[in-house]
Parts: C-alpha cells; sequence; structure tokens
C-alpha cells in the first residue's frame, strides 16, 4: 500500500504518438486525503527521464488511478504528452530531488502537527521527524550533483 510521502510508479500501456513509441507510467503520491497520479511518458528506445504531465489524475487508492489512467484512449494520452512537452522541464534530475524534498517537508509537517494535535504518540512521532530530517539531509547533499545538469 501506497504510504503518505512516497512515491511510487506504475506502467498503464505504450502508446505510439507522431510515429514513435512512448511507455506510459503513472506516478502516483498519497497525501492525506487522496492518491494523485500524474502521467510520465518515456521514449520506448531512450533511456531518459521522460516527461510529466502536470495534470493530475486523483482517486481513492493506486488502483483507482491506475484504472483511470488505463481508460484514457491513445488520442487523450497524446494530448497529455504534448502538455506535457510543453511544460517540459531542462533539468529533471534537481526537479526531481527538489520534488522529494518538498513532499518529505509537507509530510514532517504533518507528522509534527498531528503529534501536536494529540493524534500521534510523542516517541513515534518524533522517531517519524527524525527518520524524515535524515532523509531531507541526504536529499540536500543530492542537490550539488544535479545543479546546472540538463538532460
Amino acid at each position: 500500500m501506497l504510504t503518505t510521502g512516497q512515491l511510487e510508479e506504475l506502467h498503464v500501456t505504450t502508446v505510439e504518438i507522431e510515429g514513435r513509441a512512448y511507455n506510459v507510467s503513472v506516478l502516483l503520491d498519497r497525501d492525506e486525503v487522496e492518491c494523485v497520479g500524474r502521467l510520465r511518458f518515456t521514449d520506448a528506445e531512450w533511456e531518459d527521464d521522460g516527461v510529466v504531465d502536470h495534470g493530475s489524475i486523483p482517486g481513492r487508492d493506486a488502483q483507482d488511478i491506475l484504472r483511470h489512467a488505463r481508460e484514457l484512449a491513445p488520442p487523450e494520452l497524446a494530448l497529455r504528452h504534448q502538455r506535457a512537452r510543453t511544460e517540459h522541464r531542462r533539468f529533471h534530475g534537481l526537479r526531481r530531488v527538489t520534488q522529494e524534498v518538498l513532499a518529505h517537508i509537507c509530510h514532517l509537517n504533518r507528522v509534527a502537527t498531528s503529534m501536536r494535535a494529540g493524534l500521534l504518540d510523542v516517541q513515534e512521532a518524533a522517531a517519524e521527524i527524525d527518520e524524515t530530517e535524515q532523509k531531507l539531509h541526504s536529499m540536500i547533499d543530492q542537490l550539488r550533483q544535479y545543479a546546472g545538469v540538463a538532460g
């Protein structure tokens, strides 16, 4: 099961767009309310990060989002691919680490807020906060290697 702050990627389909084959997957993220998916298109012949459609696919859980993504017809996928390419970012690695940092910061805040509201055990929450803080330090240490690197 997908937990809060954890990213997961599931294969949806392969689609032909403008004469090229693209693997389509859905990137899943869960917050306290719902699971949200975003489509990633990677060229079947290239080893790269592909492009991510910033339009979301909300759902109750990962299977709900995957089912909805698989219901998208090839013309709809082509439109989402076009939108993703239009909004394409050049610095994928830096963007990915930045998104992970932000997701962990949000998770850290949710845990701290829940602890202060008495919804979580103080010791368990403190351990989760420590673990999340360590992950954040590790991610921050990675930023230098991705800064200014296009691809």
